[in-house]
């Protein structure tokens, strides 16, 4: 291989002076910024607790690198945007991500793509309901004191698969094979787990499974705490709101049009094409509705719409007892839009939807990873940017402009410097962050 490391790169003069470039800057990094990750992941222990409960089958004499730093290089690469088990190859060398790994930056390379590729497909199902239940103490952990209430809200999206997954299926409304992760957050933003699923929509008995999981979960960290259960029509179905009145959870959920709903909606869908004459009009009724797979009737709440567009009609059930039916559907059913800015960070700038190995059980792992990268950046940004111009910025922004900072980096006898750029537009604000995540 071609040895460039005494090659000089020439370009046109400026200003009368030869511009020449080398290699010999010495150990630089573009993500300075993983620095500030480390700190988060040792305050709250997030890789050590996954590190804890999944067990290590490799045999001691081969070990090279321990269970908990490849969760934080993996980890640690995801929070940065690196997406790929391949990226671990280009960047096991990076001083900033060896220094957050716990390694000098003149020590030995982190663990390189066939490493991390055969640690992703060693996983059990055990390992991964372990893993999965770390979130949930992770979500309970990060409240200092119980909560009165709490939401929990429940999506699924679609993850496309373009290979031989295990478990894929096609899915008509998505128009291809995919799978159909299961995501649970709380209204505040906080993750509590994530569940991979084959590409279909669910039934309530396994809608029912995973909420059951977590909500004794919660309930055995905080006996009396208020929960209230909001999803889609997806989760609008018997078994869902059963379960719910049986446990002390109340629920908002989305209901998918049919004759009989349409039917009992008239009086109002009928008032409000007869005001939209007017303008653009939106009624609220409910009335009482019992679908044949229910085992009694429940509360619905109409929304009949009617603008230049046409109709638009929408209904939802609640236990909730509230008079006021545009505060349940508006304020109460509709702040589950936010939920979508949760998975687009989750799946867009920490791609959850990277689940290209064979095996499911790999992929589920994959999911959980991706995971831990959101809980860490959410922890920092919750915690640490309050006071900067990023306290609500996306994922992207965080690594655009916290994360990617080139940097040099000299390993001296005594200490370690970072060398960030004097010309870095935002080092005001860095020192606000650093004070809040590092200063004792």
């Amino acid at each position: 291989m071609e040895d460039h490391s005494k090659q000089r790169l020439l370009f046109k003069d400026l200003g009368g002076k030869k511009v020449e470039a080398d290699f010999e800057g010495g150990e630089v990094t573009s993500d300075a910024g993983v620095l500030f990750f480390r700190e988060v992941d040792r305050r709250i222990r997030l890789t050590q607790r996954v590190a804890e409960v999944i067990r290590d089958r490799r045999h001691p004499s081969y070990v090279r690198h321990s269970m908990e730093e490849l969760l934080r290089q993996r980890v640690f690469q995801i929070a940065c945007g690196y997406e790929d088990a391949d990226d671990a190859d280009t960047l096991r060398n990076d001083p900033a991500l060896k220094m957050a790994c716990e390694r000098r930056p003149e020590g030995a390379p982190l663990a390189s793509q066939p490493t991390i590729s055969r640690w992703e497909n060693a996983m059990t199902r055990t390992d991964l309901f372990r893993f999965a239940m770390v979130l949930v103490d992770l979500f309970i952990e990060s409240y200092e004191t119980p909560p009165e209430a709490i939401i929990l809200d429940l999506d699924d999206t679609a993850d496309e698969t373009h290979g031989h997954q295990q478990l894929a299926l096609f899915n008509a409304y998505y128009d291809s094979y995919c799978y159909q992760p299961i995501h649970i957050y709380e209204g505040s933003g906080r993750l509590i787990t994530t569940i991979l699923r084959p590409g279909k929509r669910p039934t309530g008995k396994e809608a029912v499974a995973i909420i059951k999981r977590v909500v004794e979960r919660i309930r055995e960290a905080w006996p009396e705490v208020g929960i209230l259960l909001r999803a889609d029509s997806h989760y609008g179905n018997g078994a869902v709101m059963d379960y719910c009145e049986g446990n002390d959870v109340h629920y908002i959920l989305g209901l998918g049009p049919n004759p009989r709903l349409s039917e009992q909606a008239r009086p109002w869908t009928a008032e409000a094409v007869r005001q939209s004459r007017l303008g653009p009009v939106r009624l609220f009724g409910e009335f009482a509705y019992q679908a044949q797979s229910w085992k009694r009737s429940r509360r619905v709440i109409v929304k009949a719409e009617h603008n230049a567009l046409g109709a638009n009609t929408r209904f939802i059930v609640t236990d909730l007892e509230s008079e006021n039916r545009a505060f349940l559907y508006k304020t109460a059913y509709c702040g589950r839009g936010e939920m979508e800015l949760f998975i687009k960070n989750h799946k867009t700038y920490l791609h959850s939807d990277r689940t290209s190995c064979s095996r499911f059980e790999a992929n589920q792992f994959r999911l959980l990873l991706t995971s831990l990268a959101y809980i860490l950046v959410e922890t920092f940004r919750r915690l640490d940017l309050k006071g900067t111009e990023w306290a609500t910025a996306q994922v992207d922004t965080i690594q655009r402009v916290i994360v990617k900072i080139g940097a040099r980096v000299r390993e001296l006898r005594r200490r370690i410097k970072v060398h960030l750029p004097s010309s870095y537009p935002w080092a005001g604000q860095l020192w606000v962050i650093w004070r809040s995540c590092c200063s004792p």
